[in-house]
């Protein structure tokens, strides 16, 4: 447990391998799409999902590598994503409909400092997720409740993260931790990236401000006129590298510009679509073609849970076939805690046309 604890989170202190994005859509009907990426390129993980019943108990891993923080009973049952241990839920729903997930945050958190006499309500920062899911129907239960625990790094020099926490009606807040306090933001763009700290996307908002959805009108300059070569010209000029901020951009203009759709269903796939502008090609954030390993896609995972009807639907690297878990199935009373790999096979479902031949 300990080494891998000390590979992984060694793993993260690689700020070219972290590239995460999240977006909020909102359906005509008040349902509600929470959406993101889980860009991981340092090395192929063994990622799963995990099904936690009402009564599960779990406890914090702690820096010494043993599982002697806190304590805590899942109230809520829950279904989430995340790499190579139960534990480790980066992204999920529970059963109240609530959403919550982690996005790296690097060189801008500072959590508080480990206390060994304060392990009793230490948890480990990949954890609490499952703490908010285990606990929580609403985002303020969650700010009401923050400052009973202490949220700390497994290893003390890995990157620092921070969370998006969603209500199926629509709320979304960004929880950083900043000096060590917890600083609640509500996000009303519906995007989420990386770093820098979450006002500071926002702000840059501000140097996109001639950005519009369509084609730019034409121009008359001197004695000719300027014509778009296509449509969409109204985003000339919207980033398209795969820094945190351009992602942020990407996903704040496109998130907000969809055409909306009728409900949470119908807004899925939209959700999909405009994920696959935000998947980083692999090898794109590294040197001279030095990537540490050889796989697919940068990003490992993508995932869009519709909260109102408490179903979530992912694809991979490997597959992109979309596949789903329906939470409505799951008796969280009496299903038992389990966790399965986001692939049964790592290999794309390609199916072959029929073509008809035609008869001598």
């Amino acid at each position: 447990m300990k080494k891998f604890i000390y590979i992984f989170c060694i793993s993260v202190m690689s700020t070219p391998a972290i590239a995460c994005t999240g977006i909020t859509l909102h359906a005509r009907d008040g349902g509600v799409v929470s959406a993101r990426t889980i860009d991981w390129a340092e090395s192929d993980t063994n990622n799963i999902y995990t099904i936690v019943p009402r009564g599960h108990v779990s406890r914090s891993l702690l820096p010494d590598g043993t599982q002697n923080g806190l304590t805590f009973t899942a109230k809520y049952g829950f279904v989430g994503l995340g790499p190579e241990r139960p534990e480790f839920v980066v992204d999920g729903t529970n059963e109240t409909g609530l959403n919550a997930g982690l996005f790296y945050f690097p060189d801008y958190g500072e959590y508080p400092k480990y206390d060994e006499a304060m392990r009793d309500i230490s948890v480990a920062d990949l954890q609490v997720v499952s703490w908010i899911l285990s606990n929580f129907s609403t985002i303020d239960q969650v700010k009401e409740n923050i400052n009973n625990i202490r949220v700390i790094n497994i290893y003390p020099n890995s990157s620092t993260v921070h969370w998006r926490i969603t209500e199926p009606g629509g709320r979304v807040v960004v929880m950083e931790f900043i000096n060590g306090t917890p600083t609640f933001h509500e996000d009303e763009i519906g995007a989420i990236a990386n770093s820098p700290n979450f006002d500071w996307q926002n702000t840059n908002l501000n140097n996109y401000v001639n950005l519009h959805a369509g084609t730019a009108e034409p121009l008359k300059l001197g004695a000719i006129t300027l014509k778009s070569f296509s449509g969409g010209t109204g985003l000339l000029g919207i980033p398209g590298d795969f820094s945190s901020p351009s992602r942020f951009v990407r996903a704040a203009f496109f998130g907000n510009m969809v055409n909306q759709q009728q409900n949470s269903e119908s807004t899925i796939p939209v959700a999909f679509h405009i994920l696959n502008n935000l998947d980083v090609p692999f090898g794109t954030t590294y040197n001279n073609n030095r990537a540490p390993t050889n796989m697919p896609s940068g990003t490992q995972w993508t995932i869009a849970s519709d909260l109102a009807n408490k179903v979530l639907y992912y694809h991979t690297m490997y597959n992109r076939t979309i596949r789903k878990i329906d939470m409505n199935e799951i008796n969280f009373e009496t299903v038992p805690f389990q966790f399965a790999p986001l692939d049964d096979v790592k290999r794309e479902t390609i199916i072959p046309v029929q073509i008809q031949i035609a008869q001598e």
